[in-house]
């Protein structure tokens, strides 16, 4: 079984895969973030360095994401915090013209190879409360992040999980604390569980 959480910055992707890889004593598959040379430089200079910090996001989650497909790698279950298809929705919004054609065509020769997860829960939540979380976690690098960015980031996950063709569970997010309450995090276990279990997609 392959469950992947995915939602804007700050919503509690990382979080929420944690607890459901101990439920379900699942393989925990995290994103390469802070590992990336040019986040730091992106959010000072981000005409400048969008590009590299796509390209390489691309290639660490291909990288990992394609260890998946091999046989007896991962014998059992297998929890991920991100998306590939992320990395486009990010891309679509910071690259333009050139780089982003030749970001496409990279994509799409590896897309493809790539695993189909059984479930994605999507996570969502407001742009201020977004920016609230993300402030509190208080990462140097993400400290002038703007409401707007956010908030156009979420726009665009939405038309994305709009038309997704695969299971999906979107959990509204922003009155829930599944890190602080544990009746909160019982609830999202409980919804996710559910929709294995009617193995369809559920809203």
């Amino acid at each position: 079984m392959y469950i992947v959480v995915e939602g804007p910055i700050g919503v509690g992707k990382t979080s929420l895969a944690g607890r459901l890889s101990a439920r379900y004593s699942a393989e925990l598959n995290l994103e390469i973030v802070e590992e990336n040379p040019f986040l730091a430089r992106f959010y000072e200079q981000p005409d400048t360095y969008a590009f590299q910090v796509q390209v390489f996001f691309l290639l660490s989650r291909f990288k990992q994401l394609s260890a998946l497909a091999q046989p007896g790698l991962f014998a059992g279950n297998v929890v991920s915090d991100y998306l590939f298809d992320k990395d486009f929705i990010f891309a679509a919004m910071n690259l333009k013209d050139a780089e982003f054609a030749l970001y496409e065509d990279l994509y799409a020769h590896l897309s493809p190879r790539l695993p189909t997860p059984d479930l994605v829960v999507y996570l969502r939540a407001d742009p201020d409360e977004l920016l609230r979380r993300v402030g509190k976690r208080g990462r140097p690098f993400e400290r002038d992040m703007q409401a707007a960015y956010l908030a156009e980031l979420t726009r665009r996950y939405d038309e994305y999980f709009r038309t997704y063709p695969h299971p999906l569970l979107t959990i509204h997010a922003g009155d829930l604390d599944f890190v602080g309450r544990p009746e909160d995090e019982q609830l999202i276990l409980d919804r996710v569980h559910q929709t294995l279990t009617a193995g369809q997609a559920a809203d």
